[in-house]
């Protein structure tokens, strides 16, 4: 037994109650599906799970030709037994003639609201809530206002929350990743770039939002090397058992790794980013969520990482140049010393795969929305499945909740 199966035996020996191991389950079922919903493609997906443990899938419903700037309608489905059914599909933010309605980012409060964050047109940040398990929802509310707090500082001329769910830390506090770009429209694709990222939180239960400090951007960045940091944007955050909080951030760097900054509070004094050596980045979304332990949880710390791991497939060579690597071999990784490793890893789906988000159940259930397609990156026909699995099968019964992990 190494050293690190030792350590985490006799801290789980104290601290996790004794039953028996369950058996490994996985299964997959696909909630939002372009041939039969109606629309171009399914992209961005987001998930939470409500106090209840109602299930809420999220999805853009994109027409015309699905690309980011195409008009689009936020989709939902509820599933009130764990992901084995699902309610119809239901529109709750229709397409806006001629402007794209995106990035949906939802919080599950602990007090059973579900907040949820969108832009429309990258231009108007909005929020509203649901305090019936997204039954029903109120209307949307502007706060574009806390983004223009961003503007002595950085011009933006294109702002997005998340996308994909945002977290509540044990203090109460909504901390929200956000980026914000100026363009350089006369390059191909610079309706993005340059960019860089920041956070906007509220401690009154989203009755106001206020900004938190620009955690990266590229332009102050020293360039011309591996190191160098490029255009930073959408990230993902979890807080650790010591209350910090650490973003994960996708970037478009030269190295093709995850990039990394701590906060204690997640709002201001964020270290430095630094890109994690085990995360390769192929220049896409990821998702991430704490499985068990926290600031407030007990036993094993454990957190979950997933995107696609395309490190050992072939280039491609966008347009302007930026080094990519193919959107496939969607990939969980798991943690148990708060992300300075990532010893367990797994594949999910090993074709086509892009963005994903991640949820779990208080049956202890992993959920991961994601979206596949059926081609190269080129086929722009993405469809949004569900996988549900738990610990057992991540781990081929190498860790269970009711026993300590070992390798």
């Amino acid at each position: 037994m190494t050293v690190y199966a030792t350590i985490l035996l006799a801290a789980a020996s104290a601290t996790l109650p004794s039953f028996a191991q369950r058996a490994p389950f996985s299964d997959t079922t696909l909630l939002f599906n372009p041939a039969t919903d109606g629309y171009t493609i399914m992209h961005v997906p987001a998930l939470t799970i409500s106090k209840k443990g109602v299930l809420l899938a999220f999805s853009e419903g994109r027409l015309g030709n699905g690309k980011d700037w195409a008009e689009m309608d936020l989709l939902m489905r509820r599933s009130l037994d764990k992901g084995k059914t699902w309610e119809p599909l239901k529109v709750i933010i229709p397409h806006t003639p001629g402007m794209p309605t995106s990035n949906i980012t939802p919080i599950a409060d602990r007090d059973g609201t579900i907040h949820l964050l969108f832009q429309v047109n990258y231009a108007h940040a909005y929020y509203m809530k649901s305090t019936d398990d997204g039954k029903s929802w109120s209307g949307p509310e502007d706060i574009t206002y806390v983004f223009e707090k961003f503007r002595p500082e950085y011009d933006w001329k294109v702002l997005a929350p998340g996308p994909a769910h945002a977290i509540q830390l044990h203090t109460g506090r909504l901390v929200v990743p956000v980026w914000l770009c100026t363009p350089d429209r006369s390059k191909p694709g610079g309706d993005h770039r340059p960019s860089c990222v920041a956070t906007i939180y509220s401690d009154d239960n989203a009755r106001t939002w206020k900004r938190g400090d620009i955690i990266s951007n590229n332009k102050d960045l020293p360039a011309g090397s591996a190191d160098t940091i490029i255009n930073p944007n959408e990230s993902v955050a979890v807080e650790l058992a010591d209350g910090r909080v650490m973003i994960n951030m996708r970037n478009e760097s030269i190295v093709n790794r995850r990039l990394i900054s701590y906060s204690p509070d997640g709002v201001t004094k964020w270290t430095r980013p630094a890109f994690d050596t085990a995360l390769f980045e192929p220049v896409c979304m990821a998702s991430l969520i704490r499985l068990s332990g926290g600031p407030q949880g007990k036993g094993v710390n454990r957190l979950l990482f997933v995107n696609p791991d395309s490190r050992y497939v072939s280039l491609v060579i966008r347009p302007n140049q930026r080094v990519n690597r193919s959107r496939q071999n969607l990939t969980a990784r798991v943690s148990y010393d708060e992300g300075r490793t990532w010893p367990v890893q797994k594949v999910l789906h090993a074709a086509g795969a892009g963005y994903s988000d991640l949820a779990v159940g208080p049956d202890e259930t992993i959920y991961c929305l994601y979206e596949v397609r059926n081609g190269p990156d080129s086929d722009w026909t993405y469809r949004v499945l569900i996988h549900r699995f738990n610990l057992e099968w991540l781990t081929d019964g190498k860790d269970s909740y009711g026993k300590a992990p070992y390798r």
